[in-house]
């Protein structure tokens, strides 16, 4: 067993929307990402997710409001809840997911990436 630290694992990967699992508990995956610009609009039926900024601006765009997050604040997105995040240059983001979730949720896109395919870093 050993400490995980972020700052270490967000430097050892350059692409962005692109998670890596850095930890499990629980049934949840923990994730770090780089968000740069626009997501894409999707929805999760049956997880929730919470973004945690840990360095610059996200903005979680939900079809009736703007969620705003700045480092060290986080925005849980109730499953269901159609969301796109944006970020505003480049961001660092701790994410907590079911192990399930699919990163677009119900959408395909080219950013798509199936659970079992994440990198583990």
């Amino acid at each position: 067993m050993q400490a995980v630290n972020l700052k270490q694992k967000l430097s050892d990967f350059s692409e962005t929307w692109v998670p890596k699992v850095v930890g499990e508990l629980n049934g949840q995956f923990v994730k770090v990402v780089k968000f740069e610009g626009e997501y894409v609009w999707h929805s999760h039926e049956h997880e929730d997710e919470m973004f945690l900024v840990l360095v610059g601006r996200v903005d979680i765009q939900l079809r009736d409001q703007t969620i705003a997050l700045g480092p060290g604040e986080f925005f849980v997105v109730p499953r269901g809840v159609e969301h796109r995040p944006i970020a505003h240059g480049l961001a660092h983001v701790l994410l907590f997911e079911p192990v399930t979730v699919r990163n677009t949720g119900h959408v395909d896109h080219d950013y798509t990436i199936e659970p079992e395919d994440l990198e583990r870093i």
